[in-house]
């Protein structure tokens, strides 16, 4: 409820509240109707990111893992962080709160929206919140048990690109070219005998 009072009243304070046309005043400008995305009971309820959603996560998450880094490297004055040290990074970036990410549509399709993501309309409504931050959590816990913690720090030393495509490209990676073709056709089934 509070996501959708918080858009309301932002709206109402861009748009105007429309009292000049019940004056009789003709409007000065037109007016503009922007309404929330409307989600799926998957995206309403699940407590795993929709897979439509997976490719705006990861770079999200491999966003959030670079400026942590970045930020702790700078702190301590030196060019590399202790195993012990980048681990401790690590396990803070994942378990941050998430709250300034959420869901907004453009042009029909849900995007996943905030820092490190690119803006695509200057007036959307995000929906955010609810489950968003909690399967940013633990999409981000499961990129670093899967990789590794040396991995990521490897990558994030090579730079930013270096550690987005770690995480988010390639074979297998949720930003993979391809990834929307036909589904790969089932394994066959070895004999249990």
């Amino acid at each position: 409820m509070r996501p959708a009072l918080a858009a309301w009243l932002a709206l109402s304070l861009l748009l105007g509240t429309g009292a000049e046309e019940s004056c009789g005043e003709p409007p000065a400008a037109r007016s503009h109707s922007i309404s929330a995305p409307q989600l799926s009971p998957e995206e309403q309820l699940s407590p795993h990111m929709p897979e439509s959603l997976r490719c705006d996560a990861c770079q999200a998450i491999a966003f959030q893992i670079e400026e942590e880094l970045s930020r702790a490297e700078r702190k301590v004055g030196r060019k590399a962080l202790k195993e012990s040290d980048y681990m401790e990074v690590l396990e803070r970036s994942c378990s941050q709160g998430w709250e300034s990410y959420g869901v907004h549509e453009v042009d029909g399709e849900k995007r996943l929206t905030g820092p490190g993501l690119p803006q695509q309309e200057p007036m959307t409504v995000m929906v955010s919140g609810g489950l968003w931050p909690a399967r940013l959590s633990k999409m981000c816990h499961g990129y670093v048990g899967e990789r590794g913690e040396a991995q990521l720090y490897e990558a994030h030393r090579r730079g930013p690109a270096a550690l987005r495509e770690l995480l988010c490209h390639g074979d297998k990676g949720p930003c993979a070219r391809g990834k929307a073709g036909p589904p790969a056709p089932p394994k066959a089934l070895q004999n249990e005998l």
